[in-house]
């Protein structure tokens, strides 16, 4: 994961290279407490990959980048 201040700052940063998918820091805030959440609670099981896609879906994280194996 890199962080970048603007899309100028990653196109400079990329040359001429596609970039993968981008995300700015309030999506990357919604996304770590989604994932990470529960964590802390005694109760806590590793979730599953339809647990994990749930999340990724429900924060409109699509396309394949976003698809998990």
């Amino acid at each position: 994961m890199n962080l970048f201040r603007s899309e100028e700052h990653i196109e400079r940063w990329l040359g001429n290279r596609s970039p993968g998918a981008t995300i700015g820091v309030a999506e990357l805030s919604e996304l770590a407490h989604a994932w990470w959440e529960d964590r802390l609670s005694p109760d806590w099981v590793p979730h599953d990959r339809e647990q994990n896609q749930a999340i990724l879906d429900r924060l409109d994280l699509t396309g394949p980048f976003w698809a998990l194996p």
